[in-house]
């Protein structure tokens, strides 16, 4: 038992031992494919991408070490193979979409939910987590140093309601965006590409789900969790479909991009945003077991947190806007 539990709390150093080797390997590897700057772009020289391979790397080999649930793992690294010629070759969207959607399905149905209205509403809602973290990797250190803090406070959640497995493996994710993070962060050395962030989107969306199954926690936790994330991409898509945009191209309309656009470096954005993570995610778990009437007052002061912030970023843009103008 004790040796079980050593190689068990053994996975998460293991995730950020391999995810670092394996990021230095590809950041000296000359072949990678290079992210270029564009007209869309917030970086100004070629950027090696596809570095997500290293943070895949270091979640597989803990997750082989954990026999973590393969209704969780596989349907990710599928995903994190089909995004690899995604970063290549550019698929379709109509391709890539279907594949977000199927891995979804595929993973209700091998963690035995029967089909219906519930599995449809949770295949949706795993495949919009999965898009909209490709959306929000736009700038140096956020999707890494958002997977960390996101993660990291679903292992504490989990280890909290008494699943042991799905806290590991959540650390292990957690581990393994930091040993990328380490490349990563601003100045961003290498990108994690669609590699990285489609299949990080999917495991917060199905970790999420998992953890309800389990009764780790309710729904609305993992929501609050990466409530910075999911707010920013979806009130931007909403934003762009009623301008009548095609919603599905690339942009600099989120929120973080406003404020890089606006004179903020990678750095002072990606640490702010972590704050704001991190508060999210300790609202989160204050409220986890916590009566109706204290998780509705938590989801409130959430949500205030959450505009406050969003009624600073606008009002900030609309000031940047009107000097360049003048």
């Amino acid at each position: 038992m004790e040796a079980g539990t050593t190689a068990s709390l053994s996975a998460p150093v293991l995730a950020g031992i391999v995810s670092f080797s394996a990021t230095l390997v590809l950041f000296k590897n000359r072949s990678l494919p290079l992210d270029k700057p564009n007209e869309r772009s917030l970086h100004a020289v070629p950027v090696p991408r596809t570095g997500g391979m290293a943070i895949m790397g270091g979640i597989l080999a803990a997750a082989l070490l954990l026999r973590a649930a393969p209704a969780i793992v596989v349907p990710a690294v599928v995903l994190a193979v089909i995004s690899y010629f995604d970063d290549r070759h550019a698929l379709p969207v109509s391709v890539r979409l279907a594949t977000h959607l199927l891995a979804a399905a595929v993973f209700l149905w091998g963690s035995g939910m029967a089909p219906g209205i519930a599995m449809i509403v949770l295949v949706l809602a795993i495949g919009w987590l999965t898009n909209l973290y490709n959306f929000m990797d736009g700038s140096d250190g956020l999707a890494g140093g958002m997977a960390v803090i996101g993660f990291g406070a679903y292992g504490v959640a989990a280890a909290m309601g008494d699943a042991q497995p799905l806290a590991l493996l959540s650390w292990s994710i957690a581990a393994a965006a930091c040993g990328f993070l380490a490349f990563n962060f601003a100045p961003a050395k290498i990108f994690m590409g669609d590699v990285g962030s489609i299949a990080l989107g999917f495991l917060a969306g199905a970790i999420g789900v998992a953890g309800w199954c389990e009764s780790a926690w309710p729904l609305w936790f993992p929501l609050a969790v990466f409530a910075p994330f999911i707010v920013d991409a979806s009130v931007t898509l909403v934003r762009r479909a009623l301008r009548s945009e095609q919603i599905w191209q690339a942009h600099r309309s989120h929120y973080y991009q406003r404020l890089i656009l606006s004179g903020w470096s990678h750095r002072r954005t990606a640490l702010w945003e972590y704050a704001l993570m991190l508060t999210c995610a300790a609202f989160a778990l204050v409220a986890r077991d916590a009566s109706a009437k204290l998780v509705a007052g938590t989801i409130a002061a959430l949500v205030a947190v959450v505009l406050a912030a969003m009624w600073a970023v606008d009002r900030r843009w609309k000031h940047f806007e009107a000097s360049t103008s003048a």
